[in-house]
């Protein structure tokens, strides 16, 4: 029961990440929800950031 309760925050943590990822680039930003999980946005996010 122990081990039940330490892999559910975790688990619950990622969920909570992956619904505030899809709400947040759909509803705030505009966009199709399955881009967020695409690794091309990701990219072109940290080429923004990381750009000289």
């Amino acid at each position: 029961m122990f081990s039940v309760k330490i892999l559910a925050i975790p688990v619950l943590c990622a969920a909570a990440l992956m619904f505030g990822l899809a709400v947040g680039y759909s509803v705030l930003g505009g966009r199709e929800v399955d881009e967020v999980f695409d690794w091309r946005t990701w990219k072109h996010m940290w080429d923004l950031v990381f750009a000289e």
